[in-house]
């Protein structure tokens, strides 16, 4: 039994050999021999993975549109749909880097990786109180997340993928660069690491439904924000440290970023903690637009139950 393996996981690859499983085998043995390829090429053939996406994923192309119109509407209709085209582009390279976190040793990308604001890091551990990474769902989210283990020693919160060998291949991968891959509902697993004075990698930029949440503003529209970083925060009086990754568009190479803890958090205010975690991660996000999972339904829980979906199609 591996370590990772939390609430069901099961990350044996000899429970994977019936043949309902070999599509998903092919898929995964196509991007580990994508992975062997030069990164440039790996680019271009994301690139033009997003284009197709774009074409004919028109559930995710109106999921992206509507989420660029709401949080970017000082844009011109032409910068939008711009816009829209190159995130699709940019999460298709996301695909083909996750073959290169999972099946490549990611030291050798260090000479093209940029890191800033490790001192931020440091001054955090020094408290002694552990930190939270307040990371977001950029398109280098593993790939990014295999760099920085390079430079320190962290566990993650994982929220596990619906296919179970896909999850598997995922989660061995993570063991190998993070101390633990802890379940993203395993509050009790990450405030005990936190009490160890570890650094522990944390999103809360999704939509995860009408529980434990408030509506913060997220690019100035209300966003169901979950109060769970706030709580954490307050149990284990850990840190919480931006933390942010992505590609650089000039030539081939990385930028990670650390930012300085957040500070009076927790404040005793629900809905002022999520305001300043959902502005904090709009600022990266904003450093590289179209690297964010624009295809994810973030405006999905509405304030009024009643009211109508923002991602009908009219």
């Amino acid at each position: 039994m591996t370590k990772a393996r939390e609430r069901g996981r099961d990350t044996r690859y000899t429970h994977y050999l019936h043949p309902r499983w070999w599509p998903t085998w092919l898929a995964i043995f196509i991007m580990w021999a994508a992975a062997r390829l030069p990164l440039r090429w790996q680019w271009w053939l994301g690139e033009k993975l997003g284009e197709l996406t774009w074409r004919f994923a028109s559930k995710r192309r109106h999921i992206t549109d509507v989420n660029i119109r709401l949080c970017f509407p000082e844009l011109t209709e032409n910068q939008k749909q711009a816009l829209v085209r190159q995130s699709f582009r940019a999460n298709g390279i996301g695909v083909m880097e996750l073959g290169l976190a999972w099946f490549r040793d990611p030291a050798s990308y260090l000479p093209m990786t940029n890191v800033y604001g490790l001192e931020h890091l440091d001054e955090a551990l020094a408290r002694g109180k552990g930190v939270l990474l307040l990371g977001g769902h950029y398109s280098t989210l593993d790939l990014g997340g295999s760099l920085v283990t390079e430079y320190i020693n962290a566990d993650v919160m994982q929220r596990d993928h619906n296919n179970p060998l896909i999850n598997a291949v995922m989660t061995r991968a993570r063991e190998r660069r993070y101390g633990q891959v802890l379940d993203a509902r395993n509050l009790r697993g990450l405030l005990r690491q936190l009490k160890k004075n570890r650094i522990v990698w944390y999103a809360t930029d999704q939509d995860y439904g009408r529980k434990d949440i408030v509506f913060a503003p997220f690019f100035d529209v209300p966003a169901g924000s979950i109060t769970a970083t706030s709580r954490i925060a307050k149990s284990s009086g850990c840190a919480v440290v931006p933390f942010s990754h992505f590609r650089r568009t000039d030539v081939p190479g990385y930028d990670i970023f650390f930012q300085a803890p957040l500070e009076n958090f927790p404040s005793g205010d629900d809905l002022a903690d999520a305001t300043l975690v959902n502005r904090t991660i709009e600022n990266e996000i904003r450093k590289q637009p179209d690297q964010y999972l624009w295809m994810h339904r973030r405006f999905k829980t509405r304030p009024n139950p009643g009211d109508p979906s923002l991602y009908d199609r009219t």
